[in-house]
């Protein structure tokens, strides 16, 4: 499954999509179908003007961060932190050393400051190596390096290393969780990867309290044309049709119950 949904991927983010339809598009005029060939090279086109060139990216990703908002405050006797990996540059990291981040890197540093606040809470770190190759340090490992280098005890950790997937993330922390007797646990991850993670945990009868970070739109989006920046346009499009088509898969699947989690548990 994880090789799969990795393959399936490669084909199906938006400019790899563009590419495909429009290199069919060249075959079939090739080929002396011209009417097909142009049908999809126009897809193409569209497909890359939206990506590139509108705000869609940005609505999409921006419902998914504003399902789960972060609580007010931090509620009281919290006895765990599941974070969630995904956030260390893992391959950089093997021959540059140090601690190396992506955008996702506000779960780890968010896990940080609420560490402190929370002395008495076990933090819990969820991600293997989800390389194809598989031959990285995973965030769980990375994670033992990390917080002792800013003062919290290695002994606060749990590490979770066999995860590659959101779905491997809920199971195996599951059983962790039970092995330690811990419950009333913050779930810390990506504003837009929380639906998702919602809607496994709870599948799994997992009782968390979402806190959502690493807020990648400004919740004031709408859509429209934007001209200005269309790099960032295609990693968000591409950031919010990766997490949709996970939301969709895994209700298709029954790995969740619903295929938008609700804020309140039912």
């Amino acid at each position: 499954m994880f090789l799969i949904s990795k393959i399936f991927w490669l084909l199906a983010q938006p400019l790899s999509l563009a590419f495909a339809l429009v290199l069919s598009g060249c075959i079939s005029t090739a080929a002396g179908f011209q009417r097909l060939g142009l049908v999809l090279s126009g897809l193409s086109t569209v497909i890359l003007c939206v990506t590139l060139f509108t705000t869609t990216g940005s609505v999409l990703l921006q419902r998914l961060e504003d399902r789960f908002p972060r609580p007010p405050a931090l509620p009281a006797d919290i006895s765990c932190l599941i974070v969630l990996g995904g956030a260390f540059e893992n391959e950089v990291m093997a021959t540059r050393g140090g601690f190396e981040f992506n955008q996702a890197a506000d779960r780890f540093v968010e896990a940080l400051r609420i560490a402190r606040l929370a002395p008495g809470a076990r933090i819990l770190v969820s991600g293997g190596d989800g390389s194809l190759s598989g031959s990285f340090e995973g965030d769980a490992d990375a994670a033992a390096r990390f917080f002792p280098a800013f003062g919290i005890p290695l002994d606060r950790l749990i590490r979770e290393d066999g995860s590659r997937t959101t779905f491997e993330n809920a199971a195996n922390t599951k059983t962790l969780l039970a092995q330690n007797g811990l419950s009333n646990c913050l779930l810390i991850t990506s504003a837009f990867h929380m639906p998702r993670a919602v809607g496994l945990f709870r599948n799994l009868d997992i009782a968390v309290i979402p806190w959502a970070t690493d807020y990648r739109t400004t919740g004031k989006a709408s859509f429209g044309l934007d001209l200005t920046q269309p790099a960032l346009n295609a990693q968000l499009t591409t950031t919010a049709v990766r997490e949709w088509i996970g939301l969709l898969a895994y209700a298709l699947t029954g790995r969740t119950s619903t295929l938008f989690p609700s804020v309140e548990r039912p």
